[in-house]
């Protein structure tokens, strides 16, 4: 009887298993947590290290070694290959949507909406003018395109054997480091589990269970079942052969998250796997070193899931999906690919004018979950690839007529039996909009003082003082008196539990806190601020935009915050408001401005036929005798807060983005020492960043936030 030896286990299952004990510890144990996190990198960072240096070499190495007549032959059948597998993908991944319920959807709540893209520039982006900074940078389609033109330089020179063998032996050398590397795997990944299963945080997947479950079923049906079928009856590889070459790359990139750095890992197995069936086939073992490095920066493999999150983002915001706008996204969606998918998905999303709230929830579901299928399902592709071309440079071809009856059976009846299981799964789930609670649930997040609340103001005589500082007032009172507006989003609002909340509602209790006063808040309206500041009933107001307007009525603090111009709209009509051009050119258009953001020459000048409405609040917008309006113009902020109470709206921010208009608090107009308390008071906190917090709090709707 032999005793068990760790060192006889595959290196695969002790990674499976290390993973698993991690996140099984990781949920309970908490303490040793920087420390972990520290080794989790470490072993990210040791694997990254060698992976750019192999991609490099691989390719000159693989490429210059290669005749031109070859190269040529090659080319034409990697790129015939590439197109067949890339539509294989895209039947499944443009058929997922069908499994969506028939759920009453809405935008997340998110500052995010009035993110610009940026601008994506394949030029560049392939094209390195420095290639040492490239590869500093790690830009990753740069490097292959480098390092390809080497291959290709050095394809007609005579005399390159011993460069060859330079490069050849720099190359084993970093695979022999990337093998030294994944001993320490299983350690590697363990702390990885450690640290997801420490972080995560179930919440953050609300919503996103539909984008999740599709994906871990496509990943599935393509990785373990499509591909390796595929080979198995077009290739003299058995499917056994094809999993068990590519299940150590596979679990380490789910595990890692990563796909770049088990490059050196695939290159290794598949050029094995290859050599043991074409042992005689003159260049087929350099298939491998050329193809897997270049298949990084193709869109090919895991990146084509995130077309599946822009169909997943435009089905959650009520977007209609149309067969051109499927035909647009495969058309425009591909080519942005070549970059990063975190990069691209910006771009992606305007394809179907999905506000870039939903952005923020692309990377929640990457970082936890999805980005380790898309590497797991890049493994797969990266593996099927290389020896699909060298069964094809080998001339071995051939048809299994029983494992293609087999798998004509076995891959639809999956592929239906899977879809209809989301279906069916994902209907039964009790679905209900928490927009509207999670935004009216909240609280103050810092200390605050005794409040009193008036639903009007008061017209005593003694009220007024308007020879007297607001200082010296306040410090006589005893309170500062606050005047607030209605339907004032996300700024000031009474929660579900009637008390008055928001981002300037809790700035003016900072206030009276260094003030050591207690604070009195007035509901007003905008034409009552004016003649209330200037008798000295109030001392301040809630803000308002910064705009002409508002500063010849009052003396403005200097700018706390800032809002982007915005357009509310039904989601259906999303489309017609995402160009300023296209808005002001239509006569046939009626806009709603709220009175604090009416800028009256502005808006004469810009909108004309009378198509720009001034409303005295935003609530009646979404009032059924208002319903003439088509859309309303508002700051972005308070946009997005009034979606999440009518979550059949959206907020679109047209293109070219206009400037942003600061938010300032209105106060007495002869008042200069408060004007100049206020302005250094203001700076302050901008500097300690308690602003900040509570704008990221309040604005961007981040619970995560202390004190």
């Amino acid at each position: 009887m032999t005793l068990f030896k760790l060192s006889n286990v595959p290196t695969s299952t002790r990674i499976i298993v290390a993973m698993f004990l991690g996140l099984i510890i990781g949920s309970f144990s908490v303490p040793l947590y920087s420390t972990v996190n520290h080794l989790a990198n470490a072993f990210v960072m040791l694997l990254q290290m060698t992976a750019l240096p192999y991609i490099a070499l691989s390719l000159m190495v693989g490429i210059g070694g290669l005749s031109a007549s070859k190269a040529k032959s090659a080319l034409k059948v990697t790129l015939i290959l590439v197109i067949l597998l890339i539509a294989l993908m895209l039947c499944f991944i443009l058929m997922a949507p069908l499994s969506f319920p028939n759920w009453q959807t809405a935008e997340f709540y998110s500052a995010n909406t009035v993110k610009v893209s940026q601008e994506f520039n394949i030029i560049e982006l392939f094209i390195p003018s420095n290639p040492f900074n490239a590869f500093a940078n790690a830009l990753i389609p740069a490097v292959v395109f480098f390092s390809v033109f080497i291959g290709v330089g050095l394809m007609p020179i005579k005399n390159k054997r011993q460069t060859l063998a330079v490069l050849s032996n720099l190359r084993q050398s970093v695979s022999n480091i990337s093998h030294l590397v994944m001993r320490l795997a299983p350690i590697g990944v363990f702390c990885i589990g450690w640290r997801a299963a420490a972080t995560l945080d179930a919440s953050q997947l609300d919503g996103l269970m539909i984008y999740v479950a599709s994906a871990l079923v496509l990943t599935a049906l393509l990785a373990f079942v499509v591909f390796p079928a595929l080979l198995a009856t077009v290739t003299p590889f058995g499917y056994r052969a094809i999993l068990k070459a590519s299940r150590e790359a596979m679990i380490t990139a789910f595990a890692t998250g990563s796909f770049f750095v088990v490059i050196p890992i695939i290159v290794e197995k598949t050029k094995q796997l290859i050599s043991s069936q074409y042992p005689d086939t003159d260049n087929v073992d350099k298939v491998s070193d050329v193809i897997v490095p270049i298949s990084y920066s193709l869109p090919v493999g895991g990146k084509l899931l995130s077309l599946l999150f822009v169909l997943f983002a435009a089905w959650f915001s009520g977007a209609y999906i149309s067969f051109e706008d499927y035909v647009k996204l495969v058309v425009m969606g591909i080519p942005q690919l070549f970059g990063t998918s975190t990069l691209a998905m910006q771009n992606l999303l305007e394809i179907f004018n999905v506000s870039h709230s939903m952005f923020d929830f692309f990377l929640v579901a990457e970082n936890l979950v999805v980005g380790r299928l898309s590497a797991l399902l890049s493994v797969t592709f990266a593996c099927c690839l290389p020896i699909l071309v060298a069964t094809s440079m080998a001339k071995s071809f051939t048809l299994k007529k029983k494992a293609l009856l087999k798998y004509l059976l076995i891959i639809p009846a999956l592929s239906v039996i899977s879809f209809i299981s989301l279906k069916h799964a994902f209907s039964s789930i009790s679905y209900q909009y928490e927009g509207y609670t999670k935004f009216i649930e909240r609280d103050f997040l810092m200390e605050s003082v005794n409040t009193t609340l008036l639903d009007k103001a008061q017209t005593i005589n003694q009220n007024m003082q308007p020879n007297v500082s607001v200082l010296n007032r306040i410090k006589e009172r005893g309170y500062l008196r606050v005047g607030y507006f209605r339907d004032d989003l996300p700024y000031s609002f009474h929660n579900d539990k009637g008390k008055l909340v928001g981002f300037d509602i809790e700035i003016m209790h900072q206030l009276a806190l260094d003030l050591n006063v207690d604070i009195e808040f007035v509901k007003i309206f905008h034409n009552q601020a004016k003649t209330l500041l200037t008798s000295g009933y109030l001392d301040i107001t809630t803000g308002v935009p910064v705009i002409p307007d508002n500063m010849t009525k009052y003396t403005l603090t200097m700018p706390y915050s800032s809002q982007s111009l915005a357009i509310i709209v039904k989601d259906k009509r999303r489309a017609e408001f995402t160009k300023w051009d296209n808005i002001l050119q239509r006569d046939d258009l009626i806009l709603g401005i709220p009175e604090s953001f009416y800028y009256e020459k502005a808006i004469a000048r810009t909108f004309t036929h009378g198509k720009a409405w001034e409303i005295s609040t935003p609530r009646l917008f979404f009032k059924p005798e208002y319903s003439h309006i088509d859309a309303m113009l508002f700051g972005a902020a308070a946009s997005s807060a009034w979606t999440m109470l009518n979550p059949s709206y959206t907020v679109v921010v047209p293109k070219p983005e206009l400037s942003p208009l600061f938010m300032a608090f209105p106060i007495n107009k002869n008042d200069h020492s408060f004007e100049l308390f206020m302005r250094n008071w203001i700076t302050m906190k901008q500097q300690s960043k308690t602003i900040d917090k509570l704008f990221d709090y309040w604005i961007r709707g981040d619970k995560s936030i202390t004190p």
